[in-house]
């Protein structure tokens, strides 16, 4: 699924929970690639407040966050010329956690080349078909 020019992925709670695209501001990384790549990691801890900057431009849906498991890690990817990585897939966790006063949440921070391998357009890359 391809979202619009905010923070979008998909929840159907048909489907692996992994089986989305994240999509923000012309950017795409492919959610299931990456929580492949995620197992090669560690799994770190993160403050709540040090990673929702994006927050705002993040589409979140308020009953699917009340439904999600904060200890389930966040994953974040570095960008090219950027210097803090960027969370694609736990926004609802972070909402929750903001709403609920958690402070700190498991995290994974995949490396450059994850990140590329799981990105599907943006940074030069055109969208795959």
């Amino acid at each position: 699924m391809y979202g619009d020019a905010t923070g979008t992925t998909s929840h159907d709670t048909d489907h692996d929970p992994h089986d989305q695209v994240f999509v923000l501001l012309g950017w795409a990384w492919d959610v299931a690639v990456a929580a492949r790549a995620a197992t090669r990691h560690p799994v770190k801890r993160a403050n709540v407040s040090d990673i929702c900057a994006l927050g705002a431009l993040i589409r979140i849906d308020h009953d699917h966050a009340e439904t999600v498991d904060l200890s389930h890690p966040l994953l974040a990817v570095p960008l090219p010329e950027v210097r803090a990585p960027i969370v694609i897939d736990g926004w609802h966790r972070i909402h929750k956690a903001r709403q609920t006063g958690v402070t700190e949440l498991p995290i994974i921070f995949l490396n450059a080349d994850d990140e590329r391998a799981c990105r599907l357009m943006g940074g030069g890359i055109e969208r795959r078909r």
